[in-house]
């Protein structure tokens, strides 16, 4: 039977690395989407100097499981050390933690910047064509017009980029790092009882989840005010 009284033994060891899932999710989730921004207005250009090797970055990062990209980040830049530190950046690859934040950090920016890049080529042409007519530049197009537009359109797909980061995050314990999982696994080999300790991280996940689901769901309520609060017409006033 199911000791629920391992589960309040154990929920307070799993909740310790709970701060440490958060950070490694906000790092690489805040700083993947500067990138991804950045590749999506990059691959608006028509040169193709720019736009093909961003298509490759986009490529291999989607097209690789996320555990291999950490295992190359960490373990395997690990065979370039003389060459790292060289150029100073060993002090940061001997580090699991910052490992973990790269390897996110890349995998989100080239799902994000698919997203983004989507959302910015979906904007109705005839917009952006106003907002030149009226005399605005390029870069308060893309400010005013074009970036509200895209970001409300992907919310919904970024959103599910974010849901999707927060789980992997879990991975990063295979470079010892002691988040939520790291932990479950130490208490795993320390208790032998993997299916109460892993429902009960499991259900810290899924909290975790379902709060930032809600919490999105509340900005994509807030940032299609405008479609609810339309002026009334003559056909609703004559109806």
């Amino acid at each position: 039977m199911i000791d629920f009284g391992f589960f309040l033994e154990i929920l307070p060891k799993l909740l310790a690395g709970l701060p440490l899932t958060m950070e490694l999710a906000l790092n690489s989730i805040v700083a993947g989407f500067v990138l991804a921004v950045t590749l999506a207005l990059a691959q608006q250009s028509e040169s193709p100097f720019v736009v093909l090797p961003i298509r490759g970055f986009v490529a291999v990062f989607r097209g690789t499981p996320l555990l291999v990209q950490i295992f190359l980040t960490y373990y395997g830049l690990g065979q370039f050390r003389h060459q790292l530190s060289a150029i100073g950046l060993w002090a940061v690859f001997r580090e699991p933690y910052w490992c973990a934040i790269i390897a996110l950090t890349l995998n989100t920016t080239a799902y994000g910047s698919e997203i983004l890049r989507g959302a910015i080529q979906s904007v109705p042409r005839g917009l952006v064509e106003a907002a030149r007519s009226v005399g605005l530049s390029t870069y308060l197009t893309y400010r005013h017009v074009i970036l509200p537009l895209a970001f409300r359109q992907a919310l919904p797909s970024y959103g599910n980029e974010i849901i999707l980061m927060i789980k992997g995050t879990s991975l990063a314990s295979i470079v010892t790092l002691m988040e939520v999982t790291g932990i479950a696994q130490g208490l795993i080999s320390q208790t032998y009882r993997a299916f109460e300790v892993f429902i009960c991280a499991g259900a810290i996940y899924l909290t975790l989840n379902f709060a930032i689901i809600r919490a999105l769901a509340a900005l994509e309520y807030w940032m299609s005010r405008h479609l609810r609060h339309r002026p009334s017409t003559m056909s609703d006033a004559a109806s």
